[in-house]
């Protein structure tokens, strides 16, 4: 659970419609029906100067149960305008940024945490793994969570915590036998 000042924010991943080359065979791809299946959106939460936690849905909206799950109640969470992190304010001490007025105010109402994580995952997809599939976005979410919080430990440190885990985790279902799987 989180607790103290949380970051929340949400982005989409994968779904990428590649723009027609004539103008006449063009499509509005902000709608649904020209959308791809494979979108998906990670919500992550961010809680300043601890972990980072990440989910993987359908819709950026069907996030709020999942930070209602994972932040302690007396957490002050702090989102950008999206209509649907209001549900939050209800439970939480919700304050919002709207990103049209500033990017962060003084009083620390910002999610700069939560978008320097989506910047550092997107680069990673599309300069390391140039393409995730959506059942596997929810394990690269994650991965990139980790090292968004370990970023500042040294590279010895990295790899003895990455060796100490490896030998402590059970076999995972998910990973076992997957360069067997057929593509």
């Amino acid at each position: 659970m989180l607790d103290g000042t949380v970051e929340v924010d949400g982005a989409y991943f994968g779904g990428h419609v590649r723009v027609a080359n004539a103008r006449l065979d063009r499509v509005d791809r902000r709608r649904r029906t020209y959308r791809r299946t494979e979108r998906r959106s990670v919500i992550v939460l961010r809680q300043r100067g601890g972990r980072t936690m990440t989910g993987v849905f359908e819709r950026e909206a069907d996030g709020v149960a999942f930070a209602r799950s994972r932040i302690e109640p007396n957490a002050r969470i702090v989102a950008d305008e999206t209509p649907h992190w209001d549900l939050l304010s209800g439970t939480f001490d919700l304050e919002r940024i709207n990103h049209s007025d500033a990017y962060s105010f003084f009083d620390g109402v910002h999610v700069n945490g939560a978008e320097s994580y989506f910047s550092r995952l997107r680069r990673m997809i599309r300069g390391q793994h140039h393409h995730v599939s959506p059942g596997y976005l929810a394990s690269y979410a994650t991965h990139a969570a980790w090292l968004e919080d370990h970023r500042r430990y040294s590279n010895g440190a990295l790899v003895e915590t990455v060796i100490g885990n490896g030998f402590a985790a059970p076999i995972s279902r998910l990973w076992k036998g997957y360069w067997q799987r057929a593509g």
